[in-house]
């Protein structure tokens, strides 16, 4: 482990670390303004997961490649809810074959296939996160979303989108509620050399994105009086009986539990 040093006498040079400071303030920066100018979208997504809530519904989230991350950052989380879903698929996720989830992602059917497991009913919510917004499997999931009765909800980079279209559907075509996580056209927001660039900004922006949904529809839940189906730290006081009370509500109807 490496520790600060103390009293060295021998600083770091101002620009040092300007790579990476310059990255987390970017990264800050799109954080402290993701919902400025898209309040509307925000309102109409965390309204739609407070209803799906007070309907016994739920909250399914759908991502392939990176973006299947985000469908597991909402899956039996601390301070997250337990009416949460992950679709969640090995062949369009990264861990057994990157090249071949890649292709699949690309195929048409392949999304009513994965989403096939999963009874997507009129009362839920699905939520797709698919930043560059063009490969088949992520249009495919929210217009099979659309065609079940749910609310649809893309998290995509409007600006990514356009320039990879090329004359494709987009997600953000599909979806009735978009909401844009700002991140650049090829994710990376770092100039390290001529044309490379690094320093992905999708997974912190819909991660943040998700999380803040999710607070929102639990706050408006609250204050109707309704206790939001918010799983507690195991390693807090009475989170046992409070965890194993909302398996008990959800087990039969999420396959990941």
């Amino acid at each position: 482990m490496v520790e600060e040093p103390h009293n060295s006498g021998n600083p770091l040079s101002p620009n040092k670390l300007a790579a990476a400071m310059g990255y987390l303030d970017g990264a800050a920066r799109l954080l402290t303004t993701l919902v400025e100018g898209q309040e509307a979208a925000f309102d109409a997504a965390a309204e739609a997961i407070r209803r799906t809530i007070s309907e016994d519904g739920l909250v399914y989230l759908f991502g392939t490649g990176h973006s299947h991350m985000l469908a597991e950052e909402g899956h039996f989380r601390a301070g997250g809810l337990a009416c949460v879903v992950p679709v969640l698929s090995s062949a369009v996720m990264l861990h057994e074959s990157a090249v071949a989830s890649t292709a699949l992602e690309r195929v048409g059917g392949v999304a009513d296939v994965v989403l096939s497991r999963y009874p997507i009913a009129s009362r839920d919510v699905l939520v797709v996160f698919s930043t560059s917004g063009v490969n088949a499997a992520p249009v495919e999931a929210a217009k099979h979303g659309r065609a079940a009765g749910a609310t649809v909800v893309a998290v995509t980079s409007k600006a990514y989108s356009r320039q990879a279209a090329a004359g494709r559907e987009t997600l953000a075509d599909v979806a009735p509620i978009v909401l844009d996580n700002r991140a650049p056209p090829g994710d990376a927001s770092v100039t390290i050399a001529g044309a490379v660039r690094a320093g992905p900004l999708s997974t912190i922006a819909g991660a943040a994105l998700l999380n803040a949904l999710l607070v929102e529809a639990s706050t408006r839940l609250a204050a109707e009086g309704v206790d939001p189906p918010v799983y507690v730290s195991a390693n807090m006081p009475g989170a046992a009986a409070r965890n194993a009370a909302l398996m008990s509500r959800y087990r039969n109807r999420n396959p990941h539990l």
